[in-house]
């Protein structure tokens, strides 16, 4: 039987009896959106794949996509370099430009290249954009502004990079002793190495993180002690018909190894568990390859790009390497991101949203980003160019006080820089190397050797009860350099915000504090089965299949044996135009149901394959499987994959198209399910008939059949204990 979710409504509180409220001063951040609604893209461009977001040191939130055709529904037949967008609120998008623009592309770009995949960090004052060649190998950029100039710095990784699949979707990660990592690959391997000192290059050695079908888009954040790598599998760019998910695994090494909730290792030859986001069916597809970003009450967000089912494919474009592409629609999406027993998921396991939810928190309380003069704070620092700053020991506190569950963060610079939460100050001090935080409670933590006091860096506090945690970075990206954990005294009650330098000249800018976030502790719910539907099901308790069962081309090598049907895999296949697999099929119930078999599988060949099917005929059908796939660069290495796929015609040109979405671990016993309810198709496995593993999705309207199949080869056997249906609990 499934666990059993119960699920807790998120529920930002404002807490307006604890928190004291004073008017916004000029240059506040101005109210944002209550609601969105995806993809928030929507209106500004037609297509934003592979998104980039970070909170710029202007005090907006800046995204950066993949070389696509953004203007086309308004007559443009081209494509744009790297685009970019800017925000005040993560929900209402302005183009910005281009990194690149068609007529000024880098020299030393082989010819066929279209940028992809940027990944955008700061530090040591540059912003700095790394990108995929699509012919393979990974530039950088960089620029002192979030929106440029950007200045061409060449290639830090060359094609063969030594991860066997090559060298795109890159991200980099700063470690708590301010180490720079590389994290690259796609199909299907993902590689990380340490990088020099400057980030320009890969210094250490490379190493195999992740294995798995289309594995790529690797993301890296630490939190609580683990460092999380998302990344995507399944098809990314396939229309209706991709099948791209988000996974996770965690390590206590930036270097590995992953694992994943139930202990699977991501360098198993086996699909993983770990789901993050997948397809629900409420009209996402492909929903991944994403980047994280933190609001301001400290709520977690995942950025992501999803394929609109009922409109999913561009007309043939001019790709910006001259030649005519036919590409997939994928809009900016964002949703946010749980973390529940140490494991991120979104929307606590409910997937992406498609109708109104609660915005992110992009406004203060009580703050400003100093844009406008520096009302609201008075005291020992001045204004000058839109932030405030000193040329010596100094405070100025804001005319506000907070108090209660609360998030402050500041931008700082200098050698003696911090803020100040009422009696509790936080600085950066170059003589000690040190993030300290003295006052009414006192702690500190080293700062890395290289910390350089002249870039800005974000200071966070958090307060949630008496807890107070205190965390520097560069760019807020989840990868803090320094934190102090410190208990608050009874007494403390909270109070202004200032800015604060302690000796020399120092800068502060984006001050301000918003209600902390009331986390979500409980995931939503697991589908629930119901009663068994004996008309429907068969234990193969006989020498014969029982009735109800009919073939489409007849398998005279399947048995009933022993309580299972035994079925050889067979030489042929059922996929796109090879249709010669023999499908035992039978009725499936009118109303919704599950589906369920335990399936003994030994296939170690590529493309052995062992499964159910809801079938409607050669060409349209869902298929759950236990396959084997081969592992894209490197040779005589196989994968045992939970294969969900689609097969249909597609809606644009009619053609046949199939695609798959990967589950959980493929062991030699397994549990497959597949849950059909008004027109959606859902995977589940399991390892032991218990605990199941939901995964994703796929629209398949009636009529369907309850089918079995086992084909892709011969030299492998499936054993099918039984095929149960169920009513939906």
């Amino acid at each position: 039987m499934a666990r059993t979710r119960t699920t807790t409504l998120w529920l930002f509180v404002l807490i307006i009896a604890a928190f004291a409220v004073a008017p916004s001063p000029a240059g506040a951040a101005q109210p944002a959106a209550a609601t969105y609604t995806n993809p928030v893209s929507a209106g500004t461009v037609d297509t934003f794949p592979d998104p980039a977001v970070i909170k710029g040191k202007d005090g907006k939130w800046w995204a950066y996509g993949t070389t696509n055709p953004i203007f086309n529904s308004r007559g443009e037949t081209g494509e744009h370099i790297l685009p970019t967008l800017s925000s005040t609120d993560l929900v209402h998008w302005t183009y910005a430009g281009d990194v690149f623009p068609l007529t000024a592309k880098p020299s030393w770009w082989p010819a066929g290249t279209r940028p992809w995949a940027p990944d955008i960090r700061y530090y040591n004052n540059a912003y700095r954009l790394t990108y995929s060649l699509s012919v393979g190998g990974i530039g950088l950029a960089t620029s002192p502004g979030p929106n440029g100039p950007w200045t061409d710095r060449g290639q830090i990784l060359p094609a063969a990079s030594g991860c066997p699949t090559g060298a795109i979707d890159q991200a980099m990660f700063t470690d708590t002793d301010g180490s720079y990592y590389l994290y690259w690959g796609s199909y299907d391997t993902i590689c990380v190495a340490r990088m020099n000192a400057e980030g320009t290059a890969i210094s250490g050695a490379v190493t195999q993180i992740g294995h798995g079908r289309r594995m790529e888009g690797g993301f890296v954040v630490h939190r609580g002690g683990y460092y999380y790598l998302f990344y995507s599998d399944g098809g990314c760019c396939d229309g209706a018909f991709s099948g791209y998910t988000v996974k996770v695994g965690r390590a206590t090494s930036p270097l590995g190894p992953f694992t994943t909730p139930t202990g699977v290792r991501l360098t198993d030859l086996t699909s993983k568990d770990g789901n993050v986001l997948a397809a629900t069916g409420n009209g996402w597809v492909g929903p991944g390859h994403n980047s994280l970003v933190t609001d301001l009450a400290g709520q977690d967000w995942l950025v992501y790009h999803a394929i609109p089912q009922n409109d999913p494919d561009f007309p043939p474009v001019t790709g910006a390497n001259g030649a005519t592409l036919n590409l997939t629609k994928r809009p900016l999406m964002i949703d946010r991101l749980d973390w529940i027993n140490g494991w991120p998921t979104v929307r606590a396991g409910a997937g992406p949203s498609r109708t109104a939810e609660t915005a992110p928190v992009t406004s203060w309380t009580v703050g400003s980003t100093f844009d406008l003069g520096a009302a609201g704070f008075t005291g020992g620092f001045t204004w000058s160019g839109g932030l405030l700053t000193a040329t010596g020991a100094a405070t100025s506190l804001s005319a506000g006080s907070v108090s209660g569950n609360v998030r402050v963060e500041g931008d700082v610079r200098g050698t003696a820089a911090g803020i100040s939460y009422g009696p509790v100050t936080a600085w950066l001090d170059s003589a000690s190397k040190r993030l300290v935080v003295d006052g009414a409670v006192s702690g500190s933590q080293a700062l890395p050797a290289t910390f350089n006091y002249q870039s800005w860096h974000t200071i966070v506090l958090t307060r949630r009860g008496n807890s107070l945690v205190v965390t520097v970075s560069a760019d807020r990206l989840l990868q803090d350099v320094a934190t102090v954990s410190v208990t608050l005294p009874a007494s403390f009650t909270g109070g202004r915000l200032g800015a604060v330098s302690r000796t020399g000249p120092a800068d502060v800018d984006n001050l301000g504090a918003a209600p902390l976030y009331t986390p979500v502790t409980q995931l939503v719910a697991d589908p629930r089965v119901g009663a068994l539907l004996p008309a429907y099901s068969d234990e193969f308790n006989g020498t014969a299949p029982n009735a109800g069962w009919s073939w489409v081309r007849p398998d005279a090598t399947a048995t009933v044996s022993g309580g299972s049907l035994v079925r050889p895999t067979q030489a042929g296949d059922l996929a796109l135009g090879s249709n010669s697999a023999g499908v035992l099929l039978r009725d499936a119930p009118a109303g919704p149901f599950v589906v369920e078999t335990k399936l003994q599988f030994d296939g170690v060949r590529g493309n052995q394959q062992a499964g159910l099917v809801l079938y409607d005929h050669d060409d349209r059908f869902v298929k759950l499987a236990h396959s084997v796939l081969p592992l894209n660069g490197i040779a005589n290495t196989f994968l045992q994959q939970t294969e969900f796929t689609k097969e249909d015609r597609r809606v644009s040109n009619n053609a046949v198209t199939s695609g798959p979405s990967f589950g959980g671990p493929a062991p030699a016993t397994m549990w497959l399910r597949v849950l059909y309810r008004d027109g959606v198709a859902r995977m589940a496995s399991s390892r032991d008939g218990v605990t199941w593993e939901w995964g994703a999705a796929w629209t398949m309207p009636r009529p369907l059949r309850i089918g079995v199949v086992a084909m892709g080869g011969t030299g492998a056997t499936g054993r099918f204990d039984y095929v149960r249906t169920y009513a939906v609990g």
